[in-house]
């Protein structure tokens, strides 16, 4: 009887056991089917690591990049991605999907990365400079770096280009703590000015703070206008949205949350731009003026931007991926000025004072 009874355990145990693989199997496929490519850290690790932080956030950008890359599809159906993962020799990996030349899109970028190993001195110092007190055992640092990053630039100068970013950084100091923080943002770079465009942006990005505290917005959206600031010509790059940097509070969860909730508002605040202006009429004017904007985006980039210097200092960095966020075209006239009262001028003065969007 024991003995019988220990057989039904153990095939109910094999029917229990046969049954959990088949849904691992099925799950497996379906975060698939979900992602553009398979995730760096691989499914079985992210599913055995489900709960932490690490790989939640893993899961998040992963699934913001395939969200962002149908979207953007489903507008340009000529086109399509080319999806290129890439490993890093020192730690990590990443995946670039890339769609150039389309009928809508001249070039527009997603890019995911999960790095990890020991930070460049150059990359401790920029932190450091930024109020960071890290303490290196034997000079080292241990971190670990994840992140979606996106720039799409349109063909038609009606539509803007938009950028956003989502990322969480974790460094082991000498004592075995850890530091954590999230950074990132959403912001739009129109060429000419539309009102109507610029309060649904920041409509949709304040609908997304306001979820989780009433001064997120305000707050990030003056961090942002003052972020995106190209000095040397007392212009910002667009008209703005959200960004922060640094946050580590009020709780690992909540911050997780706000991130969350801001990568959600990704397609809904920038889509319905695109569709509204993809197939308006524009002159070669137009499109000359686009080409200029595109140039202080350049500039901007390449100059100041935190990510790019970022990428720039860290060994075995993937610079195809880091200069992803540059445009196929771009120009720089010398001594341009737009006539005054003209379509032009009036994109440049809301880049010289930025204005209230949302009261």
């Amino acid at each position: 009887g024991a003995l019988g009874g220990l057989g039904l355990a153990l095939g109910l145990w094999r029917r229990q056991a046969a049954l959990a693989a088949a849904r691992e199997d099925e799950e497996e496929k379906e975060l698939r089917q979900r992602f553009m490519a398979p995730p760096v850290s691989g499914l079985r690790e992210l599913r055995r690591r489900r709960r932490e932080l690490r790989s939640r956030m893993e899961l998040l950008i992963m699934e913001t990049q395939a969200e962002v890359c149908r979207a953007l599809a489903a507008l340009d159906p000529g086109a399509s991605f080319s999806v290129d993962s890439w490993e890093r020799k020192e730690g990590g990996g990443g995946i670039s999907c890339v769609l150039q030349d389309g009928e809508v899109f001249e070039k527009a970028g997603v890019n995911v990365s999960v790095v990890s190993g020991l930070l460049s001195e150059e990359a401790a110092r920029q932190m450091r400079s930024r109020g960071k007190s890290l303490k290196a055992k034997d000079g080292k640092l241990p971190f670990c770096a994840m992140g979606v990053s996106s720039v799409i630039h349109p063909k038609n100068p009606h539509v803007p280009t938009m950028h956003f970013n989502y990322r969480y950084f974790e460094i082991e100091e000498a004592d075995g703590t850890k530091q954590w923080w999230f950074g990132g943002g959403t912001d739009l770079t129109p060429t000419y000015l539309n009102e109507e465009d610029a309060v649904h942006f920041h409509k949709t990005l304040k609908e997304a703070c306001d979820k989780h505290d009433l001064k997120l917005y305000p707050k990030y959206k003056k961090w942002c206008d003052d972020y995106f600031y190209i000095k040397h010509r007392g212009e910002r790059r667009g008209i703005g949205g959200i960004f922060f940097d640094d946050m580590d509070s009020p709780s690992k969860e909540e911050v997780f949350q706000f991130v969350k909730s801001c990568a959600k508002a990704v397609v809904p605040c920038y889509i319905p731009i695109v569709k509204k202006h993809c197939h308006d009429s524009f002159t070669p004017e137009e499109k000359l003026w686009q080409q200029l904007r595109r140039g202080r985006y350049v500039e901007f980039n390449l100059l100041y931007d935190r990510g790019t210097k970022f990428g720039l200092l860290t060994p075995g960095s993937r610079i195809e991926s880091i200069l992803m966020s540059l445009p196929l075209t771009a120009r720089w006239e010398y001594m341009h000025n737009p006539p005054e009262s003209s379509k032009e001028a009036e994109i440049l003065e809301v880049l010289r004072n930025p204005k209230d969007w949302v009261h």
